[in-house]
């Protein structure tokens, strides 16, 4: 809203019970307010301003509820002006932000004002933001804050210890960034040997330059009901994650490269530039990885596997040491030759293979060894010129090929009569004219991308296909016009997205191939 002021005369409203001030530019609280005992006062944020009027006294006499960000905290003058902003006194305000200037550098006034502004008790949620002092506050060290649900600590640059956060007992997400004194963070983090972060279930660190150890492993109960851990850009960090009793939901950790330790057990990890990070892989379900593979080991549990890496020299994938994958995702493995199979997998749906310059063929005979397969995804694998013998699975329904136009050129019958594949998505298609016939009489949506020396498209090679329901033409620059004959009856939905020269034959004002398209149910032209 552009509401820059309030009536200075709001004080006599005497019946007003609720206030709220919500992304206003407002920056002076009305006077007298404090007079209307049954207020209630929510505001989204405040600014502290230099003088009383536009100060964080302002907030003093105001009954505060909900949540409420207070930025520009080095703008208090005194550290005393703190006190009168009485929020240790707001009960009903359980959310709270606080937030300086990050170029504030005045340690000293910072502790004195962040001890001033101690919250109610009923506070549930707190975030800190580019606080510039060594110590934090005595309200968080004694762990006054009972009832914190979620605490988040950011840029707090000079800070050289953490509060003793394990005795939160009610604490379940807490995220930590941007401490670049910290090297250690040892057992007073926890705060006890026995059950510490008892109900913790989400934990980040982030942006960590200087953490090296984690003293973890000599605290016992630590962590009982955490789902999530994320570790991400602790350069430094070697030694020591927690052991987990019960198996996290997701680890994530990526730009660790220093990390030599053994991975709390998890069902999904997302890692990438890890170290030297053991993995156990009897538990998990997903692995999504970005980092130098040295050895594949298999996996009985394994649903999900992602993996990128151009460092790695691994010539073969064994897709038999993972019996119970369901999505398969190879990227970016730059010396990749080919993926072998040599028993019926049952549970393969989905193969998505991306920048693998060197690949030279799919699993053979795969249309026996992958019964399951119902999604196939091809981009960038310039060497793979043609199907394996045999063709493709009969139940795949989906299929994206992308920059590979040898390929394409050799799906002409290779699905079969029998062939489910609905649709069909065929990017950066090196030919002037498209489709070829013998695609497969089932497809029901033709998706063509970002393919300039496409001129042309073939009616009759479209004509065969009866049941295409949905036609897509994406960024072809050069596709000149549509065929002479007009496309199939049976399109219902029909896509131009970046085709200039043809956007301008299909306008329905004066366009030469509007009658072409006129009767078709759905059209997007843009």
């Amino acid at each position: 809203m552009d509401l820059e002021e309030l009536p200075s005369n709001l004080y006599l409203l005497n019946n007003l019970c609720r206030l709220e001030l919500k992304y206003t530019r407002a920056s002076k609280v009305p006077p007298n307010l404090g007079k209307l005992k049954n207020l209630k006062v929510v505001m989204t944020s405040f600014n502290v301003g230099h003088g009383r009027e536009s100060g964080i006294q302002q907030l003093g006499e105001l009954n505060l509820d909900g949540s409420l960000s207070i930025g520009e905290l080095q703008n208090i003058e005194n550290s005393r002006d703190a006190l009168e902003a009485d929020l240790k006194n707001k009960t009903l305000l359980v959310k709270l932000t606080l937030q300086w200037n990050e170029s504030s550098i005045d340690s000293k006034k910072g502790e004195e004002v962040i001890e001033n502004l101690q919250p109610s008790k009923n506070l549930t949620e707190l975030s800190i933001y580019n606080y510039g002092g060594n110590e934090f506050p005595n309200w968080l060290l004694e762990n006054s804050l009972w009832n914190m649900v979620s605490l988040e600590l950011r840029n707090c640059k000079c800070c050289q210890r953490f509060p003793p956060l394990g005795l939160l007992p009610f604490l379940k997400k807490l995220e930590i960034a941007g401490f670049d004194e910290i090297v250690r963070i040892d057992a007073d983090f926890h705060g006890s040997n026995s059950c510490s972060f008892k109900s913790l279930e989400m934990l980040e660190f982030y942006n960590m330059s200087e953490w090296e150890k984690w003293e973890c492993q000599a605290v016992t109960g630590a962590f009982p009901r955490l789902r999530e851990l994320s570790i991400i850009k602790c350069p430094k960090l070697k030694g020591q994650l927690p052991k987990q009793v019960v198996p996290l939901e997701r680890l994530q950790i990526e730009d660790c490269q220093q990390l030599e330790a053994s991975a709390p057990r998890a069902l999904r990890l997302e890692l990438r530039d890890c170290g030297k990070l053991q993995l156990d892989w009897g538990i998990m379900k997903e692995l999504a990885m970005k980092a130098s593979l040295l050895e594949i080991v298999g996996s009985d549990t394994l649903e999900r596997l992602e993996i990128s890496d151009d460092c790695v020299s691994l010539l073969i994938f064994p897709l038999d040491s993972f019996p119970t994958v369901r999505t398969l995702d190879l990227s970016e493995f730059d010396n990749l030759e080919m993926i072998s199979k040599g028993v019926i997998h049952n549970h393969l749906e989905a193969l998505n293979i991306k920048k693998c310059p060197k690949l030279e063929s799919l699993p053979a005979n795969m249309h026996m060894l992958l019964p399951s397969l119902k999604q196939l995804w091809i981009e960038d694998c310039p060497r793979l010129e043609s199907l394996p013998e045999g063709g493709l699975p009969s139940n795949i329904n989906e299929m994206t090929l992308k920059n590979c136009s040898r390929l394409v050129g050799s799906l002409k019958g290779a699905l079969g009569d029998t062939s489910s594949l609905e649709s069909l998505w065929i990017g950066e298609l090196d030919a002037e004219r498209f489709p070829e016939e013998g695609l497969p009489l089932s497809l029901t949506s033709l998706t063509i991308s970002h393919s300039p020396n496409l001129q042309k498209l073939d009616y009759k090679a479209l004509y065969q296909l009866s049941s295409l329901q949905t036609l897509g033409l994406w960024h072809c620059r050069n596709l000149q016009r549509l065929p002479e004959e007009g496309l199939p009856k049976s399109i219902s939905h029909f896509q131009i997205i970046d085709c200039p020269l043809l956007i301008q034959r299909c306008q329905k004002e004066g366009g030469e191939d509007w009658e072409k398209i006129a009767h078709i149910q759905t059209l997007e032209i843009r």
